[in-house]
């Protein structure tokens, strides 16, 4: 059964924001008491945040799908509807966010570090808020903006000081075993550790964290065995150890060959050649390991690397290696360069920035892009004319009309505010007015002008009424 996971595909979806309401206040001798309809709440957000008590995807490995609360819509009597609350979803120290594509989104290093991955959608405004001195009563209200979806993919690097590399069954898990308190299995057949182990060990005044990374092979770059799976747990560390087994039962198999293997490997993966080595010759306690260790030691300091003899049965040489690695892992803490607090920084946009494009297609469709109004889309309910005019209006003072004059547009040409997949296409109406003086009654455009018999009858009516009435005055008796 899977225990360990370092790369998952999440399908993550924000809340939905609520819908604002339009309703219109209602009590005794007054049955028109002004619109009161509430907001609609903001839906939730989906946050992933690093706890250093998790130290695996596994939990989003099985059900990967995550989907924060709606917001709740507003309702009569000014009363805004709940927010959504917001997903947290807790994740290792060192994920690493990516996109589909493998753009990295966020890295998330330090326990608390917090990233929004989907923004939750606006809540709609009610009726109340909608009203001005032209437009006192209402009869609509925005709708709700969706929240942001989509597929993210979680990668973890294990955050260590010093990653133990070799091939497999060269004695780095029994390594770590003796260096920290952790407890990988061991056992004498390749490929025993199967996910990296993270061990701290303590020299002198220095605390360090180990990884014993799963054993590689030739073409571990390029997905052969384990390597490719793993490679990635050694990006973040300080400094590489090379773990080489002097005691290697295959004949095929020498100590400078293996490590001329695994350098090629990291080379390929690349990121690494900056890292500084060491040398590690296991198992000079077997006497075939100390004499073959007596022999390479001096090709090996030749080439450059520090060279130590140690044997994890035997338990020798493991202080000196504990403290060369502390004095390196050191070192490199003292040249990272310290953290500074993160900076608000706030960059208005330019007066003169108009907030949307206009773009003319191959096929002649004008297309419209911008947030302000793919926003103003989404929240217009286009079964209410009224909602359509207030669109209209807003649309035209933010200069989209002009616009598509300066674009070229003509009447009746198609213009598509939004991106191709989801777009509202109409045909373009240049004489359209904006303003909202333009409204009649409540619920009436003259944008939208219907016939209305019954209101021409009542007017009718009134005109007879009124016709009888002027007779009626003029009227002499005998």
């Amino acid at each position: 059964m899977t225990t360990f996971v370092d790369r998952v595909e999440l399908h993550i979806a924000a809340g939905n924001g609520g819908h604002g309401c339009a309703s219109v206040h209602r009590e005794k001798f007054k049955p028109l008491g002004g619109p009161d309809g509430g907001n609609g709440g903001r839906g939730g957000d989906v946050v992933l945040t690093v706890d250093q008590s998790v130290t695996t995807l596994l939990e989003y490995h099985h059900s990967p799908h995550r989907k924060a609360t709606n917001g709740k819509p507003g309702e009569g009597g000014n009363r805004s509807g709940k927010d959504g609350q917001d997903l947290v979803l807790t994740v290792p120290d060192g994920t690493v966010v990516l996109d589909k594509r493998g753009n990295v989104l966020a890295d998330l290093v330090g326990h608390g570090t917090t990233y929004v991955a989907a923004e939750g959608g606006r809540g709609g405004l009610g009726n109340a808020a909608l009203a001005s001195a032209r437009r006192k009563a209402p009869g609509f209200a925005l709708l709700g903006e969706p929240g942001r979806s989509g597929d993210i993919v979680l990668e973890l690097k294990t955050v260590a000081d010093v990653a133990l590399v070799g091939y497999p069954s060269a004695g780095k898990s029994s390594l770590i075993s003796v260096l920290s308190a952790a407890k990988p299995k061991i056992a004498d057949y390749p490929f025993t550790t199967l996910v990296p182990n993270l061990g701290v060990v303590t020299a002198g005044s220095t605390v360090y964290t180990i990884a014993d990374v799963p054993g590689l092979i030739p073409g571990a770059s390029q997905g052969r065995g384990l390597g490719l799976e793993f490679l990635r747990h050694v990006e973040r560390c300080s400094v590489l150890v090379h773990v080489l087994d002097t005691a290697t039962l295959e004949s095929d198999r020498d100590p400078l060959s293996d490590l001329d293997v695994i350098e090629e490997e990291l080379r390929h993966y690349g990121g690494l050649d900056d890292r500084p080595r060491i040398v590690v010759l296991n198992k000079v306690d077997i006497p075939d390991g100390k004499d073959l260790a007596d022999m390479i030691r001096p090709d090996l300091e030749e080439r450059g690397y520090r060279v130590l003899e140690v044997s994890a049965v035997a338990r020798t040489g493991l202080k000196e290696l504990s403290f060369a690695l502390a004095d390196i892992v050191a070192k490199a803490r003292a040249a990272k360069p310290k953290e500074e607090a993160t900076r608000v920084v706030i960059r208005p946009k330019a007066v003169d920035d108009t907030g949307f494009t206009v773009t003319q297609e191959e096929d002649g469709l004008f297309r419209v892009r911008g947030d302000k109004p793919e926003r103003w889309v989404r929240q217009t309910d286009f079964n209410n004319d009224e909602a359509v005019g207030y669109l209209a209006d807003r649309l035209s003072r933010l200069g989209v009309e002009e616009g598509l004059m300066k674009a070229g547009a003509r009447a009746g040409d198609g213009v598509a505010i939004g991106p191709e997949d989801d777009a509202v296409v109409f045909d373009w109406e240049p004489t359209m007015m904006a303003g909202a003086e333009m409204l009649g009654r409540r619920g009436e455009d003259h944008r939208f002008e219907a016939p209305r018999p019954a209101a021409q009858r009542r007017r009718d009516r009134q005109a007879e009424r009124d016709e009888a009435t002027r007779e009626y005055d003029d009227f002499e008796p005998f």
